[in-house]
């Protein structure tokens, strides 16, 4: 029997409140919407956050990937690696630039590319490497020929081996989705130590003006003041809300650790950015359609790539379809109460009996 509407438990909820409202009024009194001094304060306490020189915000996470690729100044048919477990967008904005997304296989627990799966053919030129769902990947053992686009969109605050995630390649790749753990409704933002490819990303978001000139086109792919407003604050405090979702998920992994199920984990030494709680279980479309019966908004992991149409010529990839097929990502915000934690982790006991 589906639960009372005030006794659903939401899948997702953004940690913002007075000190949002009171940035975004302050930029509406302003008069200056867009283009503004909010903008470059969001910029600089991201690469503050992802230890990095430049920061470049723009309307998406998806315009994040899209800008990065096209600040790569690849050729034609160029190919690009692509994890074959990600949200579509990853190997979307290398499709539409016509270049090739070439699909990589996943370690089916991790659920990050798996670096012995990856083959560099002579058109090969870069790979984005997905941190998913906040895990790090293992960056560090990509061929080091290749460019380097870290698809960090869960993984503010994350850690790889000491390192800010965003910080380990070329460029990093931001989103601020409302799952994600630093949220403007919808932005996202490119890192880079290189100034010359920050240069590149900054014009092309603005139609692709430069010193005064438009040396080649570009797109309108800024973030306004207002929004930017609203995420300031919770940069400020990131290490405060990844605490608190740290806490989240070991509550989550203290209460599910007799059940059948593979919770989230990340390497040793490494700090999970917990942009989700996706665990692994058997018979998964089962188990989420009995939790979303009783008013948990469970959801799945995310895409097997090789499963759509849009790339179904590439393959099989056994790690992603193994992925797909058991990733559950549990409700997940900052406030999850103890006994909303306690519910829906015996909800999930009664379903897998």
């Amino acid at each position: 029997m589906v639960q009372r509407e005030d006794a659903r438990i939401r899948l997702g909820w953004p940690d913002v409140g007075a000190a949002e409202l009171d940035a975004v009024a302050e930029v509406l009194e302003s008069g200056m919407l867009t283009m503004g001094p909010r903008v470059e304060e969001f910029e600089a306490g991201l690469a503050r956050a992802c230890e990095v020189e430049h920061v470049v915000a723009v309307s998406s996470g998806t315009a994040a990937l899209h800008l990065a690729v096209l600040a790569l100044g690849l050729e034609p048919s160029d190919e690009v690696l692509v994890p074959a477990y990600t949200f579509p967008a990853t190997a979307n904005v290398v499709a539409l630039e016509g270049l090739k997304p070439v699909l990589v296989d996943v370690d089916p627990v991790t659920m990050n590319v798996d670096p012995s799966r990856i083959e560099v053919r002579p058109r090969t030129k870069a790979i984005i490497a997905v941190h998913l769902f906040g895990r790090p990947a293992a960056l560090e053992e990509l061929p080091s020929d290749l460019a380097l686009v870290e698809d960090a969109a869960g993984a503010l605050g994350a850690r790889r081996r000491g390192r800010a995630c965003g910080g380990l390649g070329l460029c990093g790749c931001l989103s601020f989705h409302p799952r994600k753990i630093v949220t403007t409704g919808e932005g996202g933002a490119v890192t880079t130590n290189d100034e010359a490819f920050a240069d590149a990303v900054r014009s092309m978001r603005h139609h692709g003006w430069s010193s005064g000139d438009m040396p080649s086109p570009g797109l309108n792919y800024r973030l306004s003041d207002i929004l930017c407003a609203v995420g300031i604050p919770q940069v400020a405090r990131l290490d405060e809300l990844l605490a608190t979702r740290t806490r989240i998920a070991e509550g989550y992994t203290e209460r599910l650790r007799h059940l059948p199920v593979t919770v989230p984990t990340a390497d040793d030494g490494d700090v999970h950015g917990w942009q989700a709680y996706v665990l692994q279980v058997d018979d998964r479309d089962r188990v989420l359609a009995e939790l979303r019966g009783q008013g948990i908004e469970a959801q799945i992991g995310t895409y097997a790539l090789h499963l759509l149409g849009a790339y179904r010529d590439q393959g099989d990839f056994p790690g992603a379809t193994a992925a797909f097929e058991r990733a559950l990502a549990l409700p997940f915000h900052t406030r999850l109460t103890d006994a909303e934690l306690d519910r829906v982790a015996a909800e999930l006991g009664a379903v897998l009996r």
